[in-house]
């Protein structure tokens, strides 16, 4: 599983090449190099930059890591919340909510079997102003119904998500047992 701190040193390595290539003159075709590259044509420099590229985007997750970590809070939200801790769930559920914005930055529209464009990012926005919403909404009033409830209609969207994208056989259910063995459900003693 690949953390957020593993994406932000990727993010920041890549801009740490974009800065330099800037800084250095490389971007704007201009052969200002300094004392690294003595010598090297623009087509070399333009070359070299792009084999850093393809590097850094060989060290980016594809959108699967991130859905599998969607698929790991989503589930031990269900759990946090059918024990009452308010807390934990509203972690889970931010947790869900951020890594399927992350999918969303990773591929943010699929074809369809079809050839048919599928906007993810229109997906997650009605999501985020319903179901998602419902969701926070439930957990915030500590409404256990309303949260099961709410819970149910989220997977039914992330179920309709998948039909779109023609992922229908990804298909979902209520979780059985949790993702995280070591984590405890139960609220602290006295909350």
């Amino acid at each position: 599983m690949v953390s957020n701190r593993s994406m932000r040193g990727v993010a920041a390595a890549a801009g740490l090449v974009l800065a330099a290539c800037v800084l250095s003159g490389r971007l704007a075709g201009t052969s200002s190099l300094g004392a690294d590259a003595p010598g090297k044509s623009a087509a070399e420099e333009v070359a070299a930059l792009k084999g850093q590229v393809a590097r850094l985007q060989g060290m980016v997750p594809d959108q699967s890591h991130s859905m599998s970590d969607v698929a790991y809070h989503f589930t031990n939200l269900w759990f946090a919340g059918r024990a009452g801790n308010w807390p934990l769930a509203q972690f889970y559920a931010d947790e869900t909510h951020s890594h399927l914005k992350w999918a969303v930055r990773i591929i943010p529209v699929r074809k369809d079997r079809d050839g048919r464009d599928v906007d993810l990012g229109g997906i997650l926005t009605t999501f985020e102003q319903t179901s998602l919403k419902d969701l926070d909404q439930a957990i915030k009033a500590k409404d256990q119904p309303k949260f099961e409830a709410a819970y149910r209609a989220q997977l039914e969207n992330c179920m309709a998500c998948h039909r779109a994208a023609s992922k229908e056989f990804i298909r979902l259910h209520v979780p059985e047992r949790p993702e995280a063995g070591v984590v405890e459900f139960n609220p602290p003693p006295g909350k």
